[in-house]
Order: structure tokens, then sequence, then C-alpha cells
């Protein structure tokens, strides 16, 4: 998507280590215009599926989530990083890495809202080592419900997390794909 990627060419920073800063317009400070191009275009690639739930991450997978949903008709259920008082004592809990905190970070979510009779698309800010997306990927399938689809706004081809997820034999989709960050630069698919 070529609006993403002048965005990330004009505004993203590569800070090493594998780690591209998108905290202008994704992580920190959300251009809502943006996200909502990104959810129409997810949107497009996903009506087909039937999906009727959209499962992400707290908190930078809210914005893509949100508005893909806005244009699929379908609730978004984010996974929390804590419990708050107000979810049941039961909840689907897993953990799973986090490359930019370096550290594991539990992903919980209620039964009230993730049911067996779901399909399931999963919309994230990255795909990267696959490892968040693996994490809801167990939630989604603990509440029985079915994966239809993987959408993230930014691919970074160089974590093998597209091969990772292969096995769900699901449609996955990256509106940008970056191919490598090395020596300073932000290199992006053809």
């Amino acid at each position: 998507m070529q609006e993403l990627k002048n965005r990330i060419i004009a505004e993203g920073k590569n800070l090493g280590g594998g780690i591209l800063k998108v905290d202008s317009l994704i992580n920190h400070q959300v251009d809502p215009e943006l996200m909502d191009l990104c959810g129409v275009e997810l949107a497009r690639h996903f009506a087909a599926t039937g999906v009727t739930r959209i499962l992400t991450a707290e908190i930078s997978g809210i914005a893509p989530a949100l508005m893909t949903a806005k244009h699929l008709r379908v609730p978004v259920v984010y996974a929390r990083k804590t419990r708050p008082i107000t979810m049941p004592n039961t909840v689907y809990l897993t953990v799973a890495p986090s490359h930019t905190k370096g550290n594991m970070v539990e992903l919980i979510v209620s039964p009230e809202y993730l049911q067996a009779n779901e399909k399931v698309l999963i919309i994230d800010d990255f795909l990267a080592s696959g490892a968040t997306i693996l994490g809801l990927v167990r939630l989604a399938q603990a509440a029985g419900a079915e994966i239809c689809g993987i959408g993230a706004l930014i691919e970074k081809t160089f974590e093998g997390g597209r091969e990772v997820l292969a096995y769900l034999n699901v449609p996955i989709i990256a509106l940008v794909q970056i191919t490598s960050l090395d020596d300073g630069m932000i290199e992006f698919s053809k």
C-alpha cells in the first residue's frame, strides 16, 4: 500500500536490531486517516472470508484492527496484557515475547468475547517473527474459534513470521513488506 509505504519512508526510523520506529503514525500517535485507508485495504482482502470477529493484541494492534472492523462491520476483541478486575476468573491466557519490550507478555481474553462459533481474523501492526500472532492464534484455538486470516500493516520478511504461520493455511496479508533493516536502511519489497 503506497500511502503507508510513503509515510514509513518519511517518518519511520530504523533503530537497529530489527526495530522500526513508526511511533508517529501507528504505535504512539495514531493517524486516523492513514489507519482508515489501511482498514479499507485489509477489509477488501478479507471480505470474502466470512469473518465474524477481529482479534488483536493490546495496544498497537487496536488502531488497524478497529478500522478494519469498521469496514467489515464486525466487532474487535483485543487481548489484554494485564487482567482487569472486571474480567471473569476463567480466561483464555497465553504468553508471547515482546520484541520491543524484550520480555514475555501475557495475552488475556475473556471467554465472553471469543467463542467457538466465531470466524476470527487476526490483525496486528507488525508481522515479524510471528510470535505475537501465534499467541493470538492460541487464544482463538482455546476458544474453539476458526482462524480465517491474518493481516498486518507491516511485515518484516527477514524475521520469518509468514513461514511460521503457514501451517494455518489461511490468507496472510501485509500492506507493506520490509525485506531488510540492515545498515540503518529501510528496504522494501519490490
